[in-house]
Parts: structure tokens; C-alpha cells; sequence
């Protein structure tokens, strides 16, 4: 995603009124630098959550126990409750999760190196997508972030603005 999509994204949010929030993993903090290069950002991003660990994604995100044991940390299931979580936790209108197996290890037959999840959520409904890059760690990282933005900026043109 390019400098101007993301202007693009923040323009959309700030014509609407409306807030965003961040619940990250396997991106580490990458799609909330790529929100706060624009300047002004704090006008529409309130903030987010690196939860690399299970203990903060159940603890602060309120990722139920059962969902980390049933289906893992890399599922649609837990991005989704994350992206619950960070948007309620910060209050925020619309909500962007990542969690993923970045690489070159942790991967399984199951859950390859390059699975990712991206979870959105608002007060719309939440939803997550599923993608598996093909690239080393720090490629893996760089595809989710984009692909993480594209799927905040299709949410955000759908969500009607404040009144």
C-alpha cells in the first residue's frame, strides 16, 4: 500500500468522523507505524495493542482462553476477537487485527510460515480473511500490513459516517 493510499485511507476517516484501533501480532506494530506516518493521524488513530503473546492477547484483547486451546493463536477466530477487543478496549469505530506465522520458523503442515489472518471489526458486524505470503519474515510482515490497510480502507468507504 502505497503513502497515498494510506492518505487516502485517512482522509476517508477523518471525513466520516471516524476512529480506528490496532490489534497486532506476527506485523509487530508495522500497520500502526504505516497509520502514524501521516501526519495528523492522531485526529483518527487512537491506538493499538502489540499482542505477541497468548497471555496478552487473552488478558488485555479478552481473546477467551478457549479460542487460543481450540483453534490457535493463527486463526480467523482469534483475529476476529482480537479486532473485538482492541476496538472496544480503545473505543475505537472500526478495528484492524493481524495474527500469522511471519517465519522463517513456527510453521506446521497445518499452519505454514506465511499464514495470516486479518481481522476487521465495527460496529457493521466482524469479519476475518485469510492469506498465506510466500516471501522471508520480513516480506511476510510487509504483505500483511498492506493487505491489512487495503482491508481497513474497503471497511471504512462501506461504514456511514458520524452524525
Amino acid at each position: 500500500m502505497t503513502t497515498q493510499s494510506v492518505l487516502h485511507l485517512a482522509d476517508i476517516l477523518l471525513g466520516k468522523g471516524l476512529t480506528v484501533a490496532a490489534a497486532e501480532s506476527c506485523t509487530g506494530g508495522l500497520v500502526s507505524d504505516m497509520l502514524t506516518d501521516i501526519p495528523g493521524s492522531s485526529n483518527y488513530f487512537l491506538g493499538s495493542v502489540v499482542a505477541y503473546s497468548n497471555a496478552v492477547k487473552e488478558h488485555i484483547l479478552g481473546v477467551r482462553a478457549s479460542t487460543l486451546f481450540e483453534q490457535g493463536a493463527v486463526s480467523g477466530e482469534t483475529a476476529v476477537e482480537m479486532a473485538e477487543g482492541v476496538r472496544h478496549l480503545l473505543g475505537a469505530d472500526i478495528a484492524v487485527s493481524i495474527t500469522g506465522i511471519a517465519g522463517p520458523g513456527g510453521g506446521t503442515k497445518e499452519k505454514p510460515v506465511g499464514l495470516t489472518w486479518i481481522g476487521v471489526s465495527s460496529n457493521q458486524g466482524s469479519e476475518a480473511s485469510c492469506f498465506h505470503w510466500e516471501g522471508d519474515r520480513r516480506a511476510n510482515k510487509r504483505s500483511s500490513a498492506e493487505q491489512a490497510l487495503r482491508i481497513l480502507l474497503e471497511h471504512v468507504q462501506a461504514l456511514p459516517g458520524k452524525d
